[in-house]
């Protein structure tokens, strides 16, 4: 393998690490906000409607890491792609648009199952926030 093939490759694989490394912020950042705010929380003359603030973070971060997912999925499909070819067909660049039918929309990642399982628990864990604490 030729060293500008490497060296392209090695551009992708840093891509793709760095949407890795975005999306698992993402998640640390949804969590951490969602216990600020319950911490900041004054649950004897609290409204229940206070915590409806939380859905937004959540939210927001789950279509973050939707977009992250998707631009990596993308990448790794432009990984595979290049280090299938020959040297004298690679044209080094980091366009993925040619993968865009390949691989899901970005919505359709966002309800994949690996962002599934972690943001619809937060949603539960909020909602059982809403309908409990004020009753306590």
């Amino acid at each position: 393998m030729n060293e500008n093939k490497i060296k392209h490759l090695e551009f992708i694989q840093n891509v793709i690490t760095r949407m890795a490394q975005n999306s698992f912020l993402l998640k640390g950042w949804s969590v951490t906000i969602i216990v600020g705010i319950f911490a900041f929380a004054n649950t004897k003359e609290m409204d229940a409607k206070y915590l409806l603030i939380a859905y937004i973070p959540v939210v927001c971060f789950w279509f973050l890491d939707g977009f992250f997912l998707h631009q990596e999925r993308l990448f790794r499909k432009l990984y595979d792609d290049v280090r299938c070819k020959e040297e004298a067909n690679i044209d080094y660049s980091m366009n993925t648009s040619p993968y865009i039918n390949d691989v899901s929309s970005w919505v359709g990642v966002c309800f994949s199952t690996t962002l599934l399982f972690f943001y619809i628990p937060l949603i539960i864990v909020i909602l059982i926030a809403i309908l409990v604490l004020p009753n306590l």
